[in-house]
């Protein structure tokens, strides 16, 4: 039943680099590796349980964190892991 989970939830785990505007989702959790601000990001409230909502792509990905409008970089987006969630 673990293996099944796992499958259900890597599906519709995606970086916010590659989600559309409309998308929701919940952050999962961000690669630390690959932001060297990512306490920034913290400070902002981008975090684990945090709701999203995907407002713009380009040129510039722009999103709503909870209650935070934010504008952020491709190369930082790639690093936000997002569980989808449906429409």
């Amino acid at each position: 039943m673990c293996s099944l989970r796992l499958a259900y939830v890597s599906k519709h785990r995606r970086p916010l680099s590659d989600l559309r505007p409309g998308d929701r989702g919940v952050v999962a959790g961000l690669d630390h590796q690959d932001v060297p601000r990512a306490d920034r990001l913290l400070a902002l409230g981008v975090t684990r349980g945090a709701t999203i909502l995907v407002l713009q792509m380009f040129p510039g990905i722009v999103f709503q964190c909870d209650q935070t409008e934010l504008a952020i970089e491709r190369a930082v987006a790639s690093a936000i892991l997002v569980d989808l969630v449906s429409s």
